[in-house]
């Protein structure tokens, strides 16, 4: 076992709308808790397994009414749950951190608040698939819509190595349901105080990344 790590690892999220910076704060925080002789291993939903992944491409690409809201939350429980006891749990046993961009709560907030879907049936469904397994800590990246939409649009458009993203069909929705995804995010806050930080995703990068390791040290590594 790393110097550091626990006999059960944390849980950390990172949730927030379209353009957030998640995978890139995440990606900093990975290293500032490397430094500091804790395990990570950070992953994604939906995917994060061969099988979670391959329902991701179901989710995000194609037409914004693909699919309705009940639709999107049935495969992504499906995939959450095979992410769950293939990743999640096996690395948390271990003692190692999990990172994770998105989990539960972006299902309240897109197919929830945004998508008219009761939010107490999003709940059962999520207990369903995985049971009680809730991040020891969720950070919300906050910043206005029109700013997210805007890095989200710059971002589809650079060249990946496998050509470019296609992953836009959430972006492709109406600014109310993104707005509606935005208060989703800052009710769940302000619902669990004690699990939930909302950094402002508006600042520079650096200051960010700043704020997110604070949150981490206060929450989870102080010894108060």
């Amino acid at each position: 076992m790393t110097e550091g790590a626990r006999a059960t690892g944390r849980f950390i999220a990172a949730e927030g709308g379209e353009g957030a910076g998640k995978s890139t704060q995440i990606r900093r925080l990975a290293a500032w808790l490397e430094g500091r002789g804790i395990e990570t291993v950070t992953t994604r939903e939906p995917g994060g397994t061969p099988g979670a992944e391959a329902i991701r491409a179901l989710l995000v690409t194609g037409a914004p009414d693909r699919w309705d809201a009940m639709t999107e939350a049935l495969l992504i429980a499906a995939a959450r749950r095979d992410h769950a006891g293939k990743v999640i749990r096996p690395v948390l046993a271990r003692g190692a951190w999990v990172l994770c961009d998105r989990f539960a709560d972006s299902t309240l907030a897109y197919q929830g608040y945004a998508g008219g879907l009761p939010l107490d049936r999003l709940t059962a469904l999520t207990r369903l698939a995985v049971g009680d397994l809730t991040p020891d800590l969720t950070v919300i990246l906050d910043l206005p819509v029109e700013t997210g939409l805007a890095r989200a649009g710059r971002r589809a458009g650079q060249t990946m190595p496998d050509g470019p993203s296609a992953e836009t069909r959430f972006e492709g929705r109406d600014l109310r349901f993104h707005e509606a995804v935005r208060d989703g995010f800052l009710d769940i806050a302000r619902r669990e105080p004690a699990r939930c930080v909302v950094v402002d995703a508006a600042a520079p990068v650096d200051e960010v990344a700043r704020q997110v390791a604070a949150a981490v040290e206060e929450r989870l590594l102080s010894d108060g």
